[in-house]
């Protein structure tokens, strides 16, 4: 109870930020931690305790003869603590595990992870590197970060973190800090690792300023050699030293010294601060008072072992005052040459023996008392946890920087009569970044090889990627100038925006480069984030940390706007549990397994992000085509409210269309019939009287063969197989909307002065030839025009097959009864087909992306991206229930609320509206959760009678699951 009350208080004044090192050791310093600390230091020999002073670098990816040896320095030697490097979570647990079984004393356990554990094992997640870091302008989110990388220290049951990096980069050609600082001003570096610290240090991990002196101006490497700084007194303490300051007075734990030869401070020849007595008794712990944990750089780095002999270099390290020696080159050498050391009175017992105490003083803040062993259950996925994975998203978002938007082209807002193309230059894969690029608009991505300037048009857009930047100065960074000349001359040209994907420091290549974003690293997270920046779904905010060359001055950066399009990220952004969301992968893939359907696409949006969009399966069984963002289903039944009830409520806010009105008002064919009285409102309703269904298609064959009065115009020898829309002669759709005119209506039911609601595709074949009287014009082209191009919808469309969409085509029945072919890219629907293939019912084929945007747009009231396309007041007519019998909207389908019947979630509010489709399609939108679900499938390949689909609930069951994930359900 006693260490728990000591940790709190401990963490209470960290928290406060008002201490020092050595404050925090004495508030740290109870009864307990004194009694704990002195029986073990009395438990121990002088050997020892000397081995409590080396911290000896490990790895969880060797063999075992490694690991041994590790187990003799524990065992033999005493050792303090070992640094972990490269390996894997589990086997570093087990390692760890092994390791402090065998330890007299628990040893305290570090990593050099500055941007997280990822730097150094596989299988976690990567947080942003510090440059990046230092683009973002709330450092709230980097003590979030230190918090989180706190918790992977804990999973792996490590202590010791050393990071931040706090020397100050105004060297842009700095070989080793570079991107590993946060910039080129020391406020900057000191507020940013100040909140790194603390976010670390709050949550129990001990934090570590490096390099002290400052490492920030150097043109050497001290891996490879020792570098000088000839920097005088006064600069080092206004510019160099500065952060250290701020972090030492604040609540730093630990300092690590580098190897650096500065003159200023010890002139003496090849004489590195690790070792000088100058720099780490007088300077560190003398003038600026620093009592924490003094780490040297790694002894086996050049800077020091080039000039000093392994044992000696440890000697003096320990002679200048370091307190733990960090991977030593040989721990049993240098310990006796330490016992020598002692011996002659080079070093003091009573200072070894001060240092250890601090040591132990530490373990106990560690809560090494009571050692642990790691739990590795889910330790993986522990480690990556939702929260991490949201954060990390966060944190790159809030760093890309716009660097130049002299051409205002940032963000993309108006896509009508623009063709958008992409190239990528450097070495990298780009193809996160064209997926995204996808998502907005129709891209053509070209290669080098394909590029023709030439053809390049005032009004395109031309995205460039820049990939392959380096982290090193040498190259250029790895920036070619034939590039950037080629760059220019298609500004030149056309309107480009560019995207440079990594070191900020490259920048300076690009001068006389415009619209330039900069990512500062480049991987799937930061591929993903640039588009949705490009095309306003969210917006740049970062600053630049640092100056590249003339154009680009630290602190240069656009805060875009956010305009009101579908972004992309994870449901903990929009409080969704993903726990929930897998689920779906499990109903669909059993759904795969049971035949039910090939493949599917799913999509889920709520608050105008999508958190959620897979796709399974394959077109066909035969497994040969993946289902992939691409593909394209026939909707069936969803054209009524994705194309015909679209233009139904556009005609109707413009006055041209009244559904209080009938039908025949507006069609004269229908003059004199029984369809002439018909009303508007209820054909939209389905409560007109039409019959459900009429297979008209049927009086155009004769036992499977068609029949020649109706097909002799399209006749030819493949026509016993195949034939398609466009080969079908004008006089079938003239049929068709014949035998519908013509058609009976349903018996009125008895005692009954009106129709009951029932289903019937007839309405709308009726509502297609009204708005194509009121337009004049071909529905196809009003719609692509008003809606579909200005939206962007790049994969929405009739007659997909004629735009050479083919092979993106999940085909949609074995068709042995009437067109004898497979039904591929032609309108499954049998009346549709005869109509050519362009209906008010059916014929428009989509991807689930696409289908999620337009749901998006009629969610938000019409509106998306800056563009108004209906009135507020318009929509929320046609998607609220007309009738209190009848749970239909004007087009739109609605759930009926709190039941399992119905073809939405029982969840679902009673503002929710959408359509099924025949073929297994569904789109719903719930306003009341801001929930858009969009589900396609071929669910009629190769036989339309398989109804898996539906008997196996599978499409509500998975829109329960997205309730389920916002909301635990109250039992029934």
């Amino acid at each position: 109870m006693m260490k728990k009350v000591t940790v709190m208080v401990l963490m209470f004044l960290i928290g406060i930020g008002a201490s020092k090192a050595q404050k925090i050791y004495q508030k740290a310093d109870t009864l307990a931690q004194s009694e704990w600390v002195d029986s073990v230091f009395n438990a121990l020999t002088p050997e020892q305790r000397i081995g409590q002073l080396f911290m000896v670098a490990a790895y969880s990816n060797r063999d075992e003869k490694h690991y041994k040896e590790i187990d003799k320095l524990i065992t033999e030697y005493n050792i303090g603590g070992l640094i972990f490097f490269q390996g894997g979570p589990y086997r570093q647990a087990a390692l760890n595990n092994r390791y402090q079984s065998k330890a007299k004393v628990p040893l305290a356990i570090a990593m050099d992870a500055e941007w997280g554990i990822g730097m150094r094992l596989d299988s976690v997640l990567d947080f942003p590197k510090q440059m990046t870091l230092g683009a973002i302008q709330d450092n709230k989110w980097i003590y979030e970060m230190g918090k989180e990388v706190a918790n992977q220290f804990h999973a792996l049951n490590m202590h010791i973190n050393f990071a931040p990096v706090v020397d100050v980069n105004v060297n842009p050609n700095n070989p080793v800090i570079g991107y590993r600082s946060f910039g080129e001003d020391k406020f900057s570096v000191s507020e940013k690792g100040i909140a790194y610290m603390k976010g670390m240090q709050d949550h129990g991990i001990m934090a570590n300023a490096k390099h002290f002196p400052g490492h920030g101006d150097t043109d050497a490497d001290s891996h490879y050699a020792l570098p000088v700084i000839k920097h005088s007194v006064d600069r080092m303490s206004k510019t160099e030293l500065y952060p250290f300051k701020q972090l030492m007075k604040d609540s730093l734990m630990s300092m690590m010294v580098a190897h650096l030869q500065v003159p200023a401070y010890d002139d003496r020849e090849n004489m590195p601060t690790t070792l000088s007595d100058k720099v780490v008794t007088d300077l560190l712990k003398k003038e600026l008072e620093f009592d924490g944990l003094v780490f040297t750089d790694a002894m086996n780095m050049q800077g020091v072992a080039k000039y000093y002999d392994p044992g000696e270099a440890d000697v003096k390290a320990l002679q200048a005052g370091n307190d733990i020696i960090l991977f030593p080159l040989d721990v049993p050498k240098a310990i006796k040459q330490v016992k020598k050391a002692l011996k002659k009175d080079r070093l003091d017992q009573a200072s070894i023996d001060k240092r250890v105490k601090k040591v132990l003083r530490a373990k106990y803040w560690f809560g090494l008392d009571k050692p642990r062993m790691i739990n590795t259950t889910n330790l993986t996925k522990r480690i990556n946890n939702d929260y991490a994975r949201l954060l990390n998203r966060i944190l790159y978002q809030k760093a890309i920087t716009v660097v130049d938007n002299k051409d205002q082209l940032l963000p993309i807002i108006d896509l009508a009569d623009r063709s958008f193309k992409s190239i990528s230059l450097g070495e990298g894969d780009p193809s996160e970044f064209r997926r995204m690029l996808d998502k907005y608009a129709k891209f053509d991505h070209l290669v080098n090889d394909s590029l023709n300037i030439e053809s390049l048009g005032q009004n395109d857009l031309l995205v460039v990627s820049y990939h392959g930047i380096t982290n090193s100065p040498k190259n250029q960074h790895g920036v070619k100038d034939e590039d950037i000349a080629l760059i220019k001359s298609l500004q030149e040209r056309t309107n480009v925006i560019v995207v440079a994907f990594g070191n900020a420091y490259s920048l300076q290549y690009f001068n006389g480069v415009k619209n330039i974003i900069c990512t500062y690293e480049d991987n799937t997270i930061t591929q993903n984030l640039a588009p949705q920046i490009i095309f306003g779904a969210i917006k740049a905010e970062g600053k630049l940390p640092i100056s590249a060359g003339e154009e680009f001055k630290a602190g240069v950066g656009i805060e875009t706007l956010v305009t009101s399009r579908l972004s992309y990220g994870l449901p903990s952004e929009v409080g969704m549990s993903i726990d929930s969301l897998r689920k779906i992968d499990e109903i669909i893939e059993e759904a795969i397994r049971q035949k039910a359907t090939p493949g599917a696409q799913v999509i889920v949006a709520r608050k105008g992000k999508v958190v959620y969009q897979k796709n399974f399966g394959h077109q066909t069984y035969a497994e040969k085509k993946p289902i992939n963002d691409h593909t394209i289903y026939d909707v069936a039944s969803i054209t009524k409210v994705a194309a015909t009830t679209q233009v139904i409520m556009k005609l109707y806010e413009e006055k041209k269309l009244d559904i209080n009105k009938t039908v025949g008002y507006y069609l004269k064919d229908l003059s004199g019939t029984n369809k002439d009285s018909l009303l508007i409102r209820d054909v939209l309703t389905h409560q007109a009287g039409l019959k459900p269904y009429i297979p008209f298609w049927e009086k155009t064959v004769d036992k499977g063969t068609l029949k020649a009065e109706y097909f002799t115009d399209a006749s030819g020898p493949n026509h016993d197989f195949r034939f398609q829309e466009n080969d079908l002669p004008p006089s079938l759709a003239d049929s068709i909307w014949q035998w519908t005119i013509d058609s009976d209506l349903r018996d009125l039911p008895e005692k009954k002065k009106r129709y009951d609601y029932l289903y019937s595709d007839l309405g709308y074949t009726l509502m297609y030839h009204v708005i194509s009287e009121i337009i004049q014009e071909p529905v196809e082209e009003y719609i692509q025009r008003e809606f579909y191009g200005p939206l962007g919808l790049s994969r929405t469309m009739y007659l997909p097959l004629e735009k050479g969409y083919g092979k993106d085509i999940a085909p949609s029945e074995v068709d042995d009864y009437f067109r004898n072919t497979i039904v591929c890219g032609s309108v499954h629907d049998q009346n549709a087909t005869l109509m050519g293939g362009i209906a008010g019912h059916a014929g428009l084929f989509s991807n689930a992306n696409d289908l999620a945007i337009l749901m998006q747009m009629n969610m938000q009231m019409g509106e998306y991206a800056e563009k108004k396309y209906f009135q507020n007041w318009t929509i929320p007519i046609f998607t609220s229930a007309q009738y209190m019998e009848n749970r239909r909207g004007l087009g739109w389908d609605k759930p009926i609320t709190g039941t399992d019947e119905g073809p939405t979630s029982k969840y679902s509010s009673a503002s929710t509206f959408g359509h099924t489709g025949f073929t297994g399609a569904a789109v719903w939108a719930d306003p009341a959760e801001e929930l858009v679900f969009v589900f396609l499938c071929n669910r009629t390949y190769p036989e339309s009678d398989n109804f898996k689909l539906l008997e196996e609930n599978v499409r509500t069951r998975i829109h329960d699951l997205l309730y389920e994930s916002i909301f635990e359900p109250k039992a029934d």
